[in-house]
C-alpha cells in the first residue's frame, strides 16, 4: 500500500469521516481512510430495502443536537427532514409516552388520581422540569413514592434487564438516578432545539463529507491486518508511517485482545416488512415489560417516507457481545474493571506518536452522534494547531 499520506483514518463513521474532511480541507493534508466493512457510515449507514423504505441497519438514528456549530457543520453536507422523535411504552395493553410524562400519567391512573399526581408533581417540582424517578422514591409523599415504583417497574427495571443482561441487584443505583420523569406535555424524546434525520439519509452524509481530492476511500480493509506499532513507531504493511494515525475502531480488537477483550453488549436486528400503512402508533415502542426484544422502530416514521400499503420494521434483541464474525459491538460495560482494562490498551499507543483514539469503541465511552461530531471538530483542530 502506497504510504504517501499525511494521515491513515481509520473507520468511516462519524468520527473518522468528520475528521477526515476536517484535516484535508481546511488543513490541506492528504487522508486515507479505511475500513473493514464494505460502506461507508459507520452504525449510521442506511439504504432502501426491497419494499423501498429506507432503512438503518444497524438501529434507528435520530440526530439532536443544541449544538449550533455542530448543527451547521453537517448542514453543509445534508438538508434536514424535520422529525422530532416520539417513543411510547407498551404498558399493560396501552401506549404510554417514555420518558414518562404528565400525559403518560393521564393514561396509567384514573382521573382522580392522575390529577391529583400532576398537582403534587407540579408543587414539589414546577413545570418542565425533569426529575429522577430515585428523587420521586425518596419524597415523603407516599403517593409520589408510588409513582416512582411504578416508573422503576414498568418502564425501567425489566427493560433495563434486557438491555444489559443484569439483574435488579446488579443495577447500578447511579443509572437508576438518570431515568428521568419529565413534568411536560411535551412528547418528545429528546428536547434538543435541532433535531431530525437527514433528508436523502445518512449514507449520503458520509458521501459528502468524503467527498474531497485530497480524501483516499478503501473499504473492506481492516486496519488491524496493516497497521503495526513498535515503541513509539507506526508501520504500515512493514513499512515505516511517519504520518498521524486517527483510529476509531475497538482498541482491543486493534491490539489483538492481549490484555483480554473488552466487554460490550452487541444488538441483534430482525427486520419485518409488512403490507399496511403503519405497524404501530409511533417510530419507536419500548417494550418494557413483556417480549423477548427491547424494541421496535417503523423507519417511514423517521424519514418521512409517503409509501402506501407497505412499512419496514425493525425488532432489536441485545446480548452480549463475543468477538464472533458479524458481531458489532455498541454499549461499552463500564465499571472499573473495564476501565482499567481499557488503560493497559492506551498505555501501549500512548508510546507511539501522533497516533489520536477518537470515538466510542477507540475510547471505550457512550457518545451521541453530536458528541463525537464536536469531538471529532475540537480534535482535528488541535491536530492541525500544533
Amino acid at each position: 500500500m502506497e504510504t504517501n499520506f499525511d494521515y491513515i483514518v481509520v473507520g468511516c463513521g462519524f468520527a473518522g469521516s468528520v475528521m477526515a474532511r476536517k484535516l484535508a480541507e481546511e488543513g490541506d493534508k492528504k487522508v486515507l481512510i479505511i475500513d473493514k466493512r464494505s460502506h461507508l457510515g459507520g452504525n449510521a449507514y442506511d439504504f432502501v430495502d426491497e419494499a423501498g423504505v429506507l432503512i438503518h441497519k444497524y438501529g434507528p438514528h435520530i440526530f439532536h443536537t443544541n449544538n449550533e456549530n455542530v448543527y451547521k457543520y453537517l448542514s453543509n453536507f445534508t438538508k434536514w427532514y424535520d422529525y422530532s422523535h416520539e417513543v411510547v411504552g407498551s404498558i399493560g395493553g396501552n401506549y404510554i409516552p417514555i420518558p414518562f410524562n404528565l400525559n403518560s400519567l393521564k393514561l396509567t391512573y384514573e382521573e382522580d388520581k392522575a390529577e391529583r399526581l400532576k398537582e403534587k408533581l407540579l408543587k414539589v417540582y414546577g413545570l418542565d422540569k425533569k426529575v429522577s424517578i430515585l428523587e420521586l422514591q425518596n419524597q415523603q409523599d407516599e403517593e409520589l413514592i408510588e409513582l416512582g415504583k411504578y416508573i422503576y417497574e414498568n418502564v425501567f427495571l425489566y427493560y433495563t434487564m434486557k438491555q444489559w443482561g443484569q439483574s435488579p441487584n446488579e443495577i447500578d443505583k447511579s443509572v437508576i438516578a438518570r431515568v428521568p420523569v419529565h413534568i411536560s406535555y411535551d412528547n418528545r424524546y429528546f428536547q434538543d432545539k435541532f433535531q431530525g434525520v437527514p433528508r436523502d439519509g445518512y449514507t449520503k452524509v458520509f458521501e459528502n463529507l468524503l467527498n474531497h481530492p485530497n480524501i483516499t476511500v478503501k473499504l473492506k480493509l481492516d486496519a488491524g491486518d496493516i497497521l503495526k506499532f513498535t515503541e513509539n513507531q507506526v508501520y504500515v504493511d512493514n513499512k515505516v508511517f511517519n504520518g498521524g494515525v486517527i483510529y476509531t475502531g475497538a482498541i482491543d480488537e486493534l491490539m489483538k485482545c492481549k490484555y483480554g477483550r473488552l466487554p460490550y453488549r452487541t444488538l441483534d436486528f430482525k427486520f419485518e416488512t409488512h403490507n399496511i400503512d403503519y405497524y404501530q402508533p409511533r417510530g419507536t415502542v419500548n417494550y418494557t415489560v413483556d417480549e423477548p426484544y427491547t424494541r421496535i422502530t417503523e423507519f417511514k416514521y423517521l424519514s418521512g417516507q409517503k409509501i402506501s400499503g407497505t412499512t419496514t420494521i425493525v425488532k432489536e434483541y441485545s446480548r452480549q457481545y463475543t468477538g464472533a464474525e458479524g458481531e458489532t459491538p455498541y454499549y461499552a460495560i463500564l465499571n472499573e474493571e473495564n476501565r482499567n482494562k481499557y488503560d493497559e490498551y492506551c498505555k501501549d499507543l500512548k508510546k507511539v506518536k501522533n497516533v489520536y483514539l477518537l470515538g466510542r469503541l477507540a475510547e471505550y465511552k457512550y457518545y451521541n452522534m453530536d458528541q463525537i461530531v464536536a469531538h471529532a471538530l475540537e480534535l482535528a483542530d488541535k491536530i492541525l494547531n500544533n
